[in-house]
């Protein structure tokens, strides 16, 4: 051990988090239909299964594109050569002009601004390593995806200092929460150097209102800090209020020559609204020439091939297409999330409203034995080992209130789901009884105890008055 570095032998990375532990359970007994019909099922990864057939589709009218050709040609040679990591022009262009159809072309974005990266993990962490160091912090809304305890401040030495919402305005970001993170921050002497949201948010299933992102930006200007917006889940919003970029907040309040605007970052990525995790394409847009640059330099170390650039060039380049499919995700996902909710109420069990991403954010406070996180866990580990499904506990994303977890919808069949929602039913019923049966022992003895504290009471009176007598 003494031959390692300390960042091995560390324990900072985050994985013995329950959110990471469920995956770990789950790989060691996966669900399948037919080789294991008693198998945990996966509802704690939030993936878009849902249009692949759009995708290969797609690629079997385009076979060009699939075996690297160009006007017939073959072109696998020049793509397995050295490529330089700025990455692909025509796909960096079709790349911002995805992301400006998926925010309605209210707003457009320069190629020139967009360093390619590694998946948004990757992303994320390059702009912590452009904005922060040991010492400094970043803050961040509760609650929040758990993987950025890990992309955020494993390798960067960067701490995250919570801004605590609640419940009891659909976890809102508000003025005073944001002051007191600051503070907070303050008092364990780390500079802050930002704050981090996911619009729309993982784990909650919503997009931010302009109240908030105005706030943000109104927050981030009085403090000269920056402002990152962790856009992701952008194509997936289907149903109202409508997906406000931080782009467009600035641009609608005319900050372009401000100083705020250099300090205002996006990170986007294919994995969620494509459903391509496995391609590994993410992205910073950035109007800071300093960041850009230097996430440019730091890209080396997680490039995106040529041959997955050239691919997905030719299928972004589509309009057709890709107008096609934002349109179908759009209705796939508004469909299943409602299987979903409906699922969820036969078993009893309601959710914070949302309208976007591939899960929803449910409240099982009802089900707890008591009101501790302790209570928490102790319900996670029956529907993970009892239930056989893995959902994330609340506390993994930093929750300031037990009881609420996220549960994913669109990385199953439809009939997984509805296995899922039988199982997740049976085991409320059975919880009712149980509670019932326990609550009833509990009103037997209560009335037992009173006719024999009664009946003590009355001999008792019964033999003063024999005896007075």
């Amino acid at each position: 051990m003494g031959l390692l570095s300390r960042k091995v032998t560390c324990n900072s990375h985050g994985q013995d988090s329950s959110y990471f532990l469920g995956w770990q359970e789950y790989e060691k007994n996966p669900y399948d239909e037919v080789k294991n019909p008693k198998g945990i099922i996966q509802m704690g990864l939030a993936e878009n299964q849902l249009c692949f057939d759009l995708l290969e589709s797609w690629l079997a009218k385009n076979p060009d594109a699939v075996s690297f050709k160009r006007e017939e040609q073959s072109i696998f040679k020049e793509l397995a050569l050295f490529q330089d990591y700025h990455g692909l022009p025509a796909f960096k262009k079709a790349l911002v002009d995805f992301m400006a159809e998926i925010r309605g072309n209210k707003v457009s974005f320069d190629t020139d601004h967009l360093v390619l990266t590694a998946g948004a993990t990757s992303a994320n962490e390059t702009l912590m390593f452009c904005l922060a160091e040991k010492g400094d912090a970043i803050l961040l809304p509760t609650p929040y995806y758990p993987g950025f305890d890990r992309d955020l401040k494993w390798r960067t030495g960067a701490e995250i200092v919570p801004i605590q919402c609640s419940s009891s305005n659909g976890f809102q970001i508000t003025e005073s929460a944001l002051e007191a993170a600051y503070q907070e921050a303050q008092r364990k002497n780390l500079r802050v150097k930002g704050v981090l949201v996911t619009n729309p948010s993982n784990p909650l299933g919503t997009t931010m209102s302009r109240n908030e992102l105005d706030l943000l930006v109104n927050f981030v200007t009085d403090k000269e800090i920056h402002l990152i917006s962790d856009e992701i889940y952008s194509g997936t919003v289907f149903s109202s209020p409508a997906f406000v970029s931080i782009m467009e907040v600035l641009k609608d309040r005319k900050l372009e020559n401000t100083q705020v605007w250099e300090r205002v970052h996006v990170v986007y990525s294919l994995s969620k609204d494509l459903g391509l995790p496995g391609f590994r394409v993410g992205a910073i847009y950035s109007n800071d020439p300093i960041v850009v640059a230097s996430a440019t330099k730091m890209s080396s170390f997680g490039l995106v091939s040529s041959q997955t650039q050239y691919l997905l060039s030719a299928m972004l380049s589509d309009k057709k297409f890709t107008k096609e499919y934002i349109s179908k995700n759009h209705k796939r996902l508004q469909k299943r999330q409602n299987k979903l909710v409906s699922g969820l109420e036969k078993a009893g069990i309601s959710c914070l409203e949302s309208n976007a991403g591939l899960f929803c954010w449910v409240d099982m406070r009802h089900l707890l034995s008591s009101n501790t996180f302790e209570a928490e866990m102790e319900l996670w580990k029956r529907i993970v080992y009892d239930v056989k499904l893995n959902i994330s506990p609340g506390s993994s994303c930093h929750c300031t209130e037990p009881g609420w977890f996220r549960v994913c919808f669109a990385n199953m069949s439809e009939d997984t789901l509805k296995l899922a929602m039988q199982r997740l039913k049976s085991f409320v019923s059975s919880i009712t009884i149980d509670n019932q049966t326990h609550q009833d022992l509990k009103n037997m003895r209560k009335k037992n105890r009173t006719k024999w504290v009664f009946r003590l009471s009355f001999q008792s009176f019964h033999d003063r008055e024999q005896g007075e007598r």
